[in-house]
């Protein structure tokens, strides 16, 4: 009887410890949370403040004809001289302004401050991975930062321009005028830059997964036709329905598609040619 007060004693002390080592946990993700919060409020803040600047050369840039991706296939490749059409920006409701201001300084506070919030999700999660797996992800904040980085830049000088260009100048009817409201603008601006800043973490996610020997290239070739399918239903999603913004966010998926099976074929080649 005494031992089975003894194992009951031992199995109510175990548990309680569990509960509070879980509790631990949510406790130390809270203030992660918490802290990735600040640095994203604390750049937010910074942009509310310099609005004129933010919108008159970040988020107009790409509707005007001196915008830098404009400038530069015109004056380097002649034939490629394109532009959009001359927009005029309306506001229909009262506070449209305003909560579009919060709207480009949360996004904006979230894009610039993505090192933090990483590195903070990063710590989290950097002490439940084994000696092996740390090693492996060595470096993983600096890579992922600067693959998001590029991402977001080729949304903003590469996919707003051409998508711009081609959504103002399209036209049904001559009677009909393109008046886009500010609201507009702001969420396929949001669309061509972040999603495509996600979307470029492929190479490292495949650089992890085969460093782990969880992927190898003879799987990624034979599901090259689904991930074409996958590209194009992932563009269809992240971009305006239209056709050639679709295909300039899935020709550069692809590619990084192709790249990652390189980088996959290095890390971790299939068995079999390791056998030969």
């Amino acid at each position: 009887m005494a031992l089975w007060k003894k194992k009951i004693k031992e199995l109510g002390t175990a548990n309680e410890e569990a509960e509070m080592s879980f509790l631990d946990h949510l406790e130390e993700l809270r203030w992660h949370i918490i802290r990735a919060l600040i640095s994203i409020v604390a750049v937010a803040i910074v942009v509310f403040l310099f609005r004129n600047i933010v919108f008159d050369k970040v988020i107009l840039g790409p509707t005007r004809d001196s915008f830098f991706t404009y400038r530069f296939f015109c004056d380097h490749l002649g034939l490629l001289c394109f532009g959009p059409q001359e927009l005029q920006l309306i506001t229909k409701e009262l506070g449209e302004q305003f909560f579009c201001h919060i709207r480009v300084s949360l996004w904006l506070g979230l894009i610039v401050s993505f090192p933090l919030v990483f590195n903070e999700i990063w710590k989290f999660i950097k002490p439940g991975l084994h000696s092996r797996e740390r090693k492996v992800t060595r470096g993983v904040v600096f890579t992922c930062t600067m693959l998001f980085m590029t991402g977001v830049s080729f949304g903003y000088f590469v996919v707003a321009p051409f998508a711009i260009t081609f959504l103002s100048n399209y036209s049904v009817s001559a009677d009909i005028a393109n008046t886009i409201t500010l609201r507009s603008l702001v969420s396929y601006m949001t669309m061509f830059t972040l999603p495509t800043g996600l979307v470029f973490e492929l190479p490292i996610v495949v650089y992890f997964l085969a460093k782990l020997g969880l992927l190898y290239p003879s799987m990624m070739r034979s599901y090259r036709k689904h991930s074409i399918i996958i590209i194009l239903a992932l563009s269809a999603i992240i971009t305006p329905p239209d056709v050639v913004t679709q295909f300039l966010i899935g020709i550069p998926l692809y590619i990084l598609y192709e790249i990652s099976i390189i980088i996959c074929a290095r890390i971790n080649p299939d068995p079999k040619s390791t056998d030969s």
